[in-house]
């Protein structure tokens, strides 16, 4: 994030959608480690699944979550492509997710 402000989710987000986007948030991502991905991507990669799978799968406060996702949109960030056509659309989906969940 470019400011001092916490990340926060989008309040019109319920409970139960809020559980199933993370769900595809994390789905998008672990798609990508079934793909051959170039070695550095699948290095940032490999960190945003093991954040996106446990937020998806924890019962957290909003808070921690928005810091959660916003930690994976910080690790995305970093993969500049994948080398692998399927890996990049699951990749620029997990982006959308992200940006979709948080505010802006």
């Amino acid at each position: 994030m470019t400011d001092d402000r916490s990340p926060a989710l989008r309040d019109a987000i319920d409970e139960h959608a809020l559980e199933r986007r993370l769900a595809r948030l994390s789905y998008h991502i672990e798609a990508t480690a079934e793909l051959p991905v170039d070695r550095q991507a699948s290095r940032w990669l490999g960190e945003a699944e093991a954040v996106a799978r446990d937020v998806a799968g924890s019962d957290l406060e909003r808070p921690v979550v928005a810091e959660r996702v916003a930690t994976v949109q910080e690790l995305l960030a970093e993969v500049e492509g994948t080398g692998h056509e399927d890996a990049d659309e699951h990749l620029e989906t997990a982006r959308r997710e992200c940006v979709d969940l948080l505010e802006s």
